[in-house]
């Protein structure tokens, strides 16, 4: 049975792959080297305006912590992304994937349609639970 290659990318998608996962990499480089928790930088505007943590609330300071190897610090900032990263990541490869090859990925299969609401619904539900300022609630704040 013989396999039917993906079209190849237009130029212009190949330089949009190409600068989203090299952009990734250049994030991930500054933030292994810039601790988030050590830069007075902007303030999450849903956090400034109501008080309450945002699902993205502590990302950057997990990401941190993940990239120097302590899962404990980084599910502190935010369990979500734990939970997330590990798609994106496998995103990021496809996206490099497609940039150097100028294919799609052949390992990115379309995702079921409940994925969507799925992801929707633990994002929202993340997002109530961890402003509940009571126990066992609380340690999903960052």
């Amino acid at each position: 049975m013989a396999s039917i290659a993906a079209p190849a990318l237009p130029i212009s998608s190949r330089l949009r792959e190409g600068a989203l996962f090299l952009g990734g990499l250049v994030l991930a480089v500054g933030l292994h080297v810039v601790d988030p928790a050590q830069v007075h930088g902007p303030v999450c505007p849903f956090l400034a305006l109501t008080g309450l943590y945002c699902p993205g609330c502590g990302t950057l300071r997990c990401l941190h912590g993940l990239l120097h190897g302590d899962l404990r610090a980084a599910a502190g900032f935010n369990v979500l992304t734990l939970l997330v990263l590990p798609v994106l990541l496998m995103a990021w490869v496809a996206t490099g994937i497609a940039a150097l090859g100028g294919r799609p990925a052949p390992f990115l299969a379309r995702l079921p349609s409940w994925i969507g609401p799925a992801v929707v619904s633990a994002t929202v539900s993340f997002w109530i639970l961890r402003n509940v300022p009571a126990a066992p609630f609380s340690w999903l704040a960052p």
